[in-house]
């Protein structure tokens, strides 16, 4: 697996939930785990994330940040406000049947939009959705 340059780490309140959701409704491929630590890697085409299971949904005590545990405030739902994490996928309408089938509601239904890039503009048709403890997952496809 090549490594981009980064590399989303995502506090859960379920790893089993979320990686059910990663999975088995978008998609996304296990490059490893650790089960011990109740953490996972994933990858969908070239994108890449982790997931962990927060131990406490506390905010970490300074030994608890020495030891890796990053949680600078309360974890509250909807975790990860004011981000949305665009993923690129090949079929958004086969990923949107997936998403209905499991029953997660859309926060913003399959909708064409093109965004300028400098000098040209790109023609994506996404759909917005939360994963189980909120994170905005915002799936694209070229137009």
């Amino acid at each position: 697996m090549s490594r981009p340059t980064l590399v989303p780490e995502l506090y859960v309140s379920n790893l089993r939930v979320s990686l059910e959701f990663y999975q088995d409704v978008l998609g996304f491929r296990m490059e490893y785990e650790r089960p011990e630590d109740r953490f996972a890697a994933l990858s969908l085409g070239g994108a890449q994330l982790m997931l962990e299971e927060a131990p406490s949904l506390a905010r970490a005590t300074p030994a608890e940040f020495e030891q890796g545990q990053w949680r600078p405030a309360d974890l509250e739902p909807p975790f990860g406000r004011g981000v949305n994490f665009e993923i690129r996928v090949d079929d958004i309408d086969a990923a949107n049947e997936r998403i209905a089938a499991r029953g997660y509601p859309l926060l913003l239904d399959v909708h064409h939009r093109v965004y300028r890039l400098k000098f040209e503009n790109c023609a994506l048709r996404q759909l917005l959705v939360a994963d189980p403890d909120g994170y905005l997952i915002r799936l694209s496809e070229f137009d």
